[in-house]
């Protein structure tokens, strides 16, 4: 029978690493006594990176002390410990190729079911000193796996395990791990494994991304079942010249503008969240103003509405507010963006903060439009009601559809604006209220406004036991890197290169960064890390993926070999050069 050897703990603390500070609970401490194993967590544990660990069903991380023995004798080591790959079980038995997803035990008091394997990150190589240890857990097929508390209840060392239930279907932690992480992705195991209800949300993506890939016969390279969304290709490469039709004033300080064909030629239908960029040129003999606006109106072949919010120091905003007039002629991109609607019957939670309820405004008009039965919420927060833009037509769309829910936050409400009517509450949006709305866990969050908001959001929502796949964001702006856990660091803004080029223009659109391709760039990235613009990274098995949403021409290369975690901008994908201008959502 197998057996509880050591019940592992450990809070988030701070790591000097590579000259940065991480946020991490790698570090994991052998408990005397028993603990409570509740739904989220073993008492007096916690997850540095709630986007990447915890939450309902990643709860409980078990490894094996047989893998602490293949590691002590592969690296030449002696001096483990347990909790030493960051696990809050230490076993005995229970191998990765014998446990299979659903698999129920009870250990102790509580009971636990098999959920997915451990998506091993850089951190385990912080731990263990090993820089490539995330990819040398999987490529030896060693990841270990966690579990969801079924049934909350003390557990302990020496405690037995014992099985009460096997899973359907039969695949072990091993044969899914390899399904997502190794060479070769047979469309009968992934659709055996997709039949398994225990399956975590966040897997059960990444095997749907593969298995779409292989009914398709895609020739594309890399692997999307890790990748990060991908925009669908633009309708038109570059940018169209496009007529302002109207210039509309939705609040005191956001401006909109409806654009339609400048030719003969329709417009291409965007999907609902997706956006558009546009070249502004106020002087001719300065740099063009390159910015990405979000599609606020419902999609259309005839016109296109944006939405802008004129801030104190904003050169577009003040630009479009003072010298854009109806009749002018703009350079526009087509829409782009992975931030769209999901299709399904699992209710829509619509959150925005400011100006960004602009792409989530788009949503629910399409929603609107079907006369969705979904279950729909819309919760926004504004300063006041003459910062609220969209208030009467989001109220008119919310009537359209049956038992929609709305609730409007004022952090600031001004005399004239009346609770109840023109908002619900005074404060901010945040997790806790979204808790106390009681609004359903089973949704998908489209959340989408500053920065520290959304930061904010996605943590609290992440740790309310929310899927990370259930969390669709939207950021305005070049926005940091993607490294979770990662304290920010200072860094030059963007800016051309110190040699002058004069091949294609390259579009760096959410840095506002127009510049030439020159031949002494081997690849895209090398000239985006001489310009200092920011490139986002995700880290997972220590192969990364840069987030390059938005390509509309240029080919993509992967390659395969895995890495230790880059230093920013160190990346494992690089383009090729472009044969014309190209644009990036960079």
């Amino acid at each position: 029978m197998a057996k509880l050897l050591s019940v592992n703990v450990g809070l988030p603390r701070d790591i000097e690493w590579q000259g940065r500070t991480v946020h991490t609970a790698v570090w994991k401490t052998s408990v005397q006594g028993r603990r409570m194993a509740r739904r989220l967590n073993v008492d007096g544990d916690g997850q540095g990176d709630l986007a990447g660990h915890g939450g309902e069903h990643r709860a409980v991380f078990v490894y094996q002390i047989e893998s602490y023995r293949y590691w002590q004798h592969r690296l030449d080591r002696n001096d483990f410990e347990y909790g030493q790959f960051g696990e809050n079980f230490t076993v005995e038995g229970l191998a990765d190729t014998e446990v299979c997803i659903g698999d129920q035990y009870q250990i102790g008091g509580a009971r636990f079911e098999v959920t997915q394997p451990r998506v091993t990150c850089y951190r385990v190589g912080i731990r263990m000193n090993v820089p490539d240890m995330a990819a040398l857990l999987v490529s030896h097929g060693r990841p270990g796996f966690y579990l969801r508390v079924m049934q909350e209840g003390e557990v302990g060392a020496d405690d037995d395990i014992m099985k009460v239930k096997a899973g359907p279907e039969q695949v072990t932690v091993a044969e899914i791990n390899a399904l997502l992480y190794l060479p070769g992705h047979p469309a009968s195991g992934l659709e055996r494994a997709l039949r398994i209800p225990a399956l975590s949300a966040g897997w059960r993506s990444s095997l749907e991304a593969l298995l779409d890939r292989e009914r398709r016969g895609s020739g594309t390279t890399g692997n999307p079942g890790l990748g990060p969304p991908v925009s669908p290709p633009g309708a038109w490469q570059g940018f169209r010249p496009l007529r302002v039709a109207r210039k509309l004033y939705e609040s005191s300080n956001v401006i909109s503008l409806v654009l339609e064909p400048a030719d003969d030629r329709p417009l291409s239908a965007a999907l609902a969240g997706q956006f558009i960029v546009l070249r502004l040129m106020p002087r001719q003999d300065e740099s063009a103003l390159l910015r990405s606006y979000s599609l606020s109106g419902e999609p259309s072949q005839d016109v296109y509405r944006i939405s802008v919010k004129r801030e104190s120091h904003g050169a577009a905003g003040a630009y479009i507010d003072a010298r854009v007039l109806a009749g002018d002629i703009l350079d526009v991109s087509a829409p782009r963006g992975s931030f769209t609607l999901q299709r399904g019957e699992r209710p829509v939670i619509l959150v925005s903060a400011g100006i960004g309820a602009t792409p989530l405004l788009a949503m629910l008009h399409v929603l609107a439009a079907e006369q969705a039965r979904r279950e729909i919420w819309w919760i926004h927060g504004a300063r006041n009601g003459g910062e609220h833009p969209f208030a009467a037509e989001v109220r008119e769309l919310l009537r359209i559809l049956p038992g929609s829910r709305s609730h409007i936050c004022y952090s600031a409400p001004a005399p004239n604006d009346r609770p109840t009517i023109d908002f619900d509450r005074k404060g901010r949006v945040g997790a806790h209220l979204l808790e106390e709305l009681s609004v359903p866990r089973d949704a998908d969050f489209y959340i989408c406004g500053p920065d520290v908001f959304m930061t904010d959001l996605v943590s609290g929502l992440a740790g309310w036991g929310i899927a990370r796949d259930r969390l669709h964001t939207e950021n305005f702006g070049s926005g940091q890197s993607m490294t979770p856990g990662i304290a920010a660091v200072a860094r030059r803004p963007p800016h051309p290169p110190s040699q002058a080029m004069d091949g294609p223009l390259v579009s760096f659109t959410r840095s506002n960064l127009a510049v030439r391709w020159g031949p002494i760039f081997r690849s895209l990235l090398e000239l985006a890390e001489a310009c200092d613009v920011p490139v986002r990274w995700s880290c997972r098995s220590g192969v990364c993926h840069n987030c390059e949403t938005g390509l509309i021409s240029g080919s993509v290369t992967y390659r395969p070999e895995p890495v230790e975690p880059p230093a920013e901008g160190n990346l494992l994908i690089c383009c090729s050069q472009p044969q014309g201008d190209i644009s990036l959502d960079l």
